[in-house]
């Protein structure tokens, strides 16, 4: 199971930017991650508001 990014999201890109697999995009109205998450944790760690939530 992946993380997810909650409404909280800011669309700031610094989760996207840190994704060592390339699993964070741009979404409509916040990034979205996929399945190809493998749940390291680095987009969680940089996330100025704390929306990146742990599987």
């Amino acid at each position: 199971m992946a993380y997810t990014i909650n409404d909280e999201c800011i669309s700031c890109g610094s989760c996207a930017g840190t994704c060592p697999v390339g699993a964070i995009a741009e979404g409509d109205s916040k990034y979205v991650i996929s399945d190809e998450c493998v749940e390291c944790g680095a987009c969680a760690a940089v996330c100025p508001v704390g929306a990146i939530l742990a599987p």
